[in-house]
């Protein structure tokens, strides 16, 4: 005995076939458009790692003395991940100037070789009162989170952070230049 399909029941069954066909070939369409895997990019380890940056952190941040203080101690290199251009127009006397984007595998090898090295870092929203060679950035953009995360991606665990926001005119740092203003 064969069965009638109602004439609903056949277009909702067709309707649902079409349907799954499509959402099937969609699905596929998007795997093929999707860029490829790159495996010197990972999203993934690196918000790990930030998060592990992070929890570091909030042990490893000094005020304006303590920083003086460590700056002059042997074997502390404080590290300015300014561009070179603003590094030039004010730094931290006997900071070396290591512009974000050149912090690398090589670089960070031939400059600081031990990871132990006490690192100590600043940036431009560490100041006020000099737009030109400190300009602002957005305090979640600040170049210190970015260098600190980085340092601490690459092994080095003994780095502090200049914490408070200081007057560029009237902080105990020693300000200087390297260039013609």
């Amino acid at each position: 005995m064969k069965t009638k399909l109602r004439v609903p029941t056949y277009f909702a069954m067709l309707y649902c076939v079409l349907t799954c066909a499509a959402a099937t070939a969609a699905s596929q369409q998007a795997r093929e458009a999707a860029p490829p895997a790159n495996p010197k990019i990972d999203m993934q380890g690196y918000l790990a790692v930030a998060s592990q940056a992070a929890d570091h952190r909030a042990t490893h941040r000094l005020s304006e003395a303590d920083f003086l203080r460590l700056s002059n101690e042997p074997g502390t290199v404080v590290l300015d991940a300014r561009s070179r251009e603003k590094y030039d127009l004010l730094h931290v006397k006997g900071a070396v100037n290591l512009n974000f984007s050149d912090i690398t595998v090589a670089k960070l090898d031939e400059l600081l070789p031990d990871k132990n090295t006490r690192i100590l870092i600043y940036c431009n929203n560490n100041f006020v009162n000099n737009e030109r060679a400190f300009p602002t950035k957005m305090a979640t953009a600040s170049l210190n989170l970015s260098t600190y995360i980085a340092l601490y991606t690459y092994g080095y665990h003994n780095v502090y952070e200049l914490a408070p926001l200081l007057d560029a005119g009237s902080t105990k740092l020693d300000l200087v230049a390297s260039a013609r203003r």
